[in-house]
């Protein structure tokens, strides 16, 4: 099947996945690129639908994608330029989108090892970020992270992207900041919140054994709610003149120092 024009109902459909109400009430979401798409197959995610333009693909891009689809069972559309580039959502596309499910997940829905390592992203508003602490987190072997009070939703296609696809690798969930720390207690997870209002340094805790990493919003970090229930607050050296770090610089710093304590 070919589809030439921008204003057919599948490409109208796919691009309305770009709004969070309608991800939320047709619990679908739009992986785009050949990369994340790569890496959300090898996580086991099923598209419903594959939209590909070959005028768009790199030389033996499209053969392997359709070998992969098929594999599936996936159905496979093609599309004119201007077709895809109005269901697409980044500029610059490589030819590949898929539709697939959303990762609608809650926290007691997680499988945890004894000694887990969690990241706890409260209130973070920019995809960006998410999808940076991701990466960090797939990069580190983090056994889940957590979206406290989301602002944003993982099934944001900007997340997706910014996650290169390690939004379908790492174990995520979402849920309020309440809730979320009734499930950390449930687990007896202890918590590390990272503020710069206090005297300990982040390699001055122990990371050892099971511990939850938090974070929170650049413009006001985490609320008193975490802060409060935190075993731990620690801070990160600071030389200049400002006094935070990107969220997702932060998250790392501190992920990594356990990391290496962990051995």
């Amino acid at each position: 099947m070919l589809i030439t024009s921008p204003a057919n109902p599948r490409v109208k459909a796919i691009a309305g996945l770009r709004r969070r109400r309608v991800r939320e009430q047709e619990r679908r979401t739009v992986v785009e690129g050949r990369d994340e798409l790569a890496l959300a197959l090898d996580a086991g995610v099923v598209p419903e639908l594959l939209l590909l333009c070959p005028d768009l693909m790199a030389d033996g891009v499209l053969a392997d994608v359709l070998a992969r689809a098929e594999a599936l069972g996936v159905e496979t559309v093609h599309a004119s330029r201007a077709a895809f580039e109005k269901a697409a959502y980044r500029e610059g596309p490589d030819g590949v989108l898929a539709v697939v499910p959303t990762l609608q997940r809650r926290p007691e829905e997680l499988t945890l090892p004894d000694d887990a390592l969690v990241l706890v992203c409260e209130g973070v508003e920019k995809p960006g970020n998410l999808g940076a602490m991701l990466r960090t987190a797939d990069a580190a072997g983090v056994d889940a992270v957590v979206a406290a009070d989301p602002v944003t939703d993982w099934g944001n296609p900007n997340t997706v992207r910014a996650s290169k696809g390690t939004v379908f690798s790492v174990p995520v969930a979402a849920a309020s900041a309440e809730a979320t720390l009734a499930w950390l207690d449930g687990h007896g997870i202890p918590l590390v919140a990272a503020t710069p209002d206090t005297a300990t340094v982040h390699t001055d805790v122990d990371y050892r054994g099971p511990v939850a990493i938090a974070v929170g919003t650049e413009s006001t970090g985490l609320t008193e709610a975490l802060l409060e229930r935190a075993a731990h607050r620690v801070r990160i050296p600071m030389a200049g003149r400002v006094n935070s770090l990107n969220v997702a610089t932060s998250a790392a710093i501190i992920v990594y120092e356990a990391v290496r304590q962990r051995g």
